[in-house]
């Protein structure tokens, strides 16, 4: 399929569209409490994208000046042969495509943190709720947590930046969030902070986990210096400093403060269903588009898509169902 019209994306409130936010799968080998329920039915792989349609519709979205990508799952390293799309995507770098990274659980970064650095990708996001043994093996169902402690440290080795990304649940984690960020000090890490989201049935009531993260802030504030960060990323994150660290404090907060206005982003879900907005079930269907080689139908596409983004989300914890009936997995946070 040859890719682009060249046309900047840009929806019907003047947000230009330059980062993708690209699924490669919604299977994953955790089963982490307040992303999935335990027994999931995971798609058919019929009809999931295959890495070749992966990589053109990257190579599209390229075209029409997305200059960030990040592959996301479920666990995009867990996709059999994922390492042909990242070297065909991170061979993008310079022509076109700014930056491609990652987020992940871990759990494989042993054996694909060389590859990831010789691609060309240079962040990871890597989710990290506890630090605790048998906390994270609560939290995430069956996760060993030296497991992904040594993908950490692989990862480090081989020369990439790591941002830790912990949700924040109220009565589960919220006694080692200083000790989190106290290591993340230590280790040179970026921490980001997320509060629980309403998407998908998770066999459990959110509320209880809510925890807002202005709280944590000021109790931060009591064991560490935290200045009001100048780094602008256009995503959801507010950031802030630690002092005499080097290391930076994110924070996203969809429940206590909308983080909407300077949207630049869709997502692709890994059947190529591509969402405005994480947050609603407004999208448009690019699978059948690709496989019969329309460019310019999934041009179109686009554009439709991009007319209707929603100005914002509008979560609510407290609501009887969640925002969306699909999983976070589903089109990867």
């Amino acid at each position: 399929m040859e890719t682009g019209s060249g046309r900047a994306m840009i929806d019907g409130y003047g947000r230009r569209i330059s980062y993708v936010r690209l699924s490669v799968t919604d299977r994953c080998d955790l089963r982490c409490r307040y992303c999935m329920a335990e027994a999931m039915t995971f798609l058919p792989k019929q009809d999931i994208l295959s890495l070749e349609e992966l990589g053109a519709l990257g190579e599209l979205f390229i075209a029409r000046g997305v200059t960030r990508i990040r592959l996301t799952g479920g666990e995009p390293l867990v996709r059999r042969g994922i390492e042909t799309l990242i070297e065909r995507l991170g061979a993008r770098i310079g022509h076109g495509l700014d930056e491609l990274t990652l987020t992940t659980n871990g759990t494989q970064l042993v054996r694909f943190a060389p590859l990831l650095f010789e691609a060309g990708v240079r962040r990871i996001n890597v989710s990290l709720d506890s630090r605790d043994p048998e906390r994270f093996r609560h939290i995430t169902r069956r996760g060993e947590l030296a497991q992904v402690l040594a993908g950490i440290d692989a990862a480090k080795t081989a020369g990439l930046r790591i941002k830790i990304n912990m949700v924040a649940l109220n009565g589960l984690n919220d006694d080692e969030i200083g000790d989190m960020l106290a290591w993340c000090t230590d280790e040179g890490h970026d921490l980001t902070l997320i509060e629980t989201m309403p998407l998908g049935d998770v066999e459990g009531d959110r509320s209880d986990r809510y925890l807002p993260l202005d709280r944590v802030k000021r109790e931060l504030e009591r064991r560490f210096e935290l200045i009001p960060s100048l780094a602008r990323t256009g995503g959801p994150a507010r950031y802030w400093d630690v002092a005499r660290s080097g290391v930076r404090l994110g924070l996203i907060t969809p429940l206590t403060n909308n983080f909407c206005a300077g949207c630049n982003r869709i997502r692709v879900a890994a059947t190529g269903t591509v969402y405005g907005c994480l947050g609603h079930d407004q999208k448009v269907e690019l699978r059948d588009l690709l496989r019969r080689g329309g460019t310019e139908a999934v041009n179109a596409a686009l554009d439709r898509l991009l007319a209707g983004k929603p100005e914002r989300h509008r979560f609510d914890i407290a609501a009887a169902a969640p925002a969306t009936a699909r999983h976070m997995s589903v089109t990867g946070g």
